[in-house]
């Protein structure tokens, strides 16, 4: 991950709402959430909602699929796991296991 990427993805999560959005779809899994589901939920009303997810789908931390007239928001996990292995991949000056740092969130090449 190239920095530019990680500090559009941190920019994105900066913000109290759409860390909320994220955290949501990250639990909900691949199947995703609507985004009426995603605003009853977090009682976001839904103009502002379409401001924050398009601010995700920027960043790429969330994809978008329609079925039908409904626009169903899921994370992209890799995305996630790459910001997260960016964030941890010097930890410890290498050496993870002088680390807490969960072992999912160092990517396979740092071990």
């Amino acid at each position: 991950m190239e920095i530019l990427n990680a500090v559009t993805a941190l920019s994105a999560l900066a913000q109290e709402h759409r860390l909320e959005v994220f955290r949501l779809l990250v639990q909900a899994g691949k199947e995703g959430v609507s985004a009426g589901k995603i605003g009853e939920q977090l009682e976001i009303p839904l103009s502002t909602l379409s401001f924050h997810l398009k601010e995700l789908k920027q960043a790429e931390l969330i994809q978008c699929q329609r079925e039908g007239r409904t626009l169903f928001y899921s994370a992209q996990y890799e995305s996630m796991n790459n910001l997260l292995a960016y964030l941890t991949e010097n930890c410890c000056q290498g050496q993870a296991d002088d680390c807490e740092v969960p072992s999912a969130c160092i990517s396979e090449g740092n071990k």
